[in-house]
């Protein structure tokens, strides 16, 4: 995929008359909400054109993000290709990933994974705290220039949302919310959503992040409209789009990835992450996209 990117131009061209924004590297420094976009440190608009990064085979002692020679090359390469930001969806990286990424003008959207304990709201039979967990995890990216935000859950599952129901989810996306800005109170915050819970309302947030796998122009277009109008007065980012390049080629993937980044753009959101730059996990540990 990447090297399609590449040969097409920073994140790709596209043929309509509204291209969509420039490439530009945030300045060092946080970015903050300015109405329904970002600006960075210069107070310039900052639309996040991202690649999600992810996930490895941990080491022997658990670490998924060890090898910094490799993270140092595919960063290299990430920004060469046009991209300004790098999603961790599921694990919080070494701060030593965080570096590596401000050394290329990188952001990095940092996942806390909140959906791993959701279950505990309904196990009272197992002691688990929800803040010591969040704090620990949260603790070795706080205050780092690089870092764009916390995604603080990733797609809790539908059927679970509706047992457990949509109000506890929302005050249990509210608390973890409270704990990440207790130890990184200058932080952002989204919660990465998706079709089947958008149900649930988290004003709470910096902004919202939904999923949207639909290859059909039309529909997709349609539901950037609808998120426009559940989102509100908050900002709206794309946190998950792409297409199988296995059964599709490298240049149908391009091709649709082109439409869906100029649709993003259009319907005014903040940006959008390409799923994925890496494919290990389903290779068997090789494989590299």
């Amino acid at each position: 995929m990447t090297e399609v990117l590449r040969k097409r131009g920073p994140l790709v061209t596209s043929s309509r008359e509204t291209p969509a924004p420039d490439l530009q590297w945030a300045e060092p420094g946080r970015v903050r909400v300015a109405g329904k976009f970002l600006r960075d440190q210069s107070d310039q608009k900052f639309y996040i054109k991202g690649v999600s990064y992810g996930a490895f085979r941990p080491d022997a002692e658990g670490n998924e993000y060890h090898d910094e020679d490799l993270i140092y090359r595919d960063f290299e390469q990430m920004a060469a290709a046009g991209f300004n930001t790098v999603r961790i969806p599921h694990t919080i990286p070494p701060r030593a990933l965080l570096d590596i990424a401000s050394e290329h003008r990188l952001k990095v959207m940092v996942g806390v994974s909140a959906e791993q304990y959701v279950g505990y709201l309904i196990d009272k039979t197992k002691k688990f705290s929800l803040q010591n967990t969040i704090l620990r995890s949260v603790e070795p990216c706080a205050g780092h220039p690089a870092l764009l935000c916390y995604g603080i859950g990733n797609e809790i599952q539908a059927p679970l949302a509706r047992w457990i129901g949509r109000r506890r989810i929302e005050r249990y996306l509210r608390r973890v919310a409270r704990i990440v800005r207790d130890v990184d109170p200058d932080s952002l915050l989204t919660y990465v959503n998706y079709p089947s819970t958008e149900y649930l309302e988290l004003p709470f947030l910096d902004f919202l992040s939904f999923n949207v796998y639909l290859e059909d122009r039309e529909p997709f277009e349609d539901y950037l409209a609808r998120l426009q109008i559940l989102a509100g007065n908050q900002p709206l980012l794309v946190s998950e789009l792409g297409l199988d390049s296995l059964r599709n080629g490298e240049l149908g993937q391009a091709g649709f990835i082109d439409w869906q980044l100029q649709s993003v753009f259009d319907a005014g959101c903040l940006g959008a992450v390409i799923f994925s730059w890496t494919d290990e996990w389903y290779r068997g540990g090789g494989g590299r996209s």
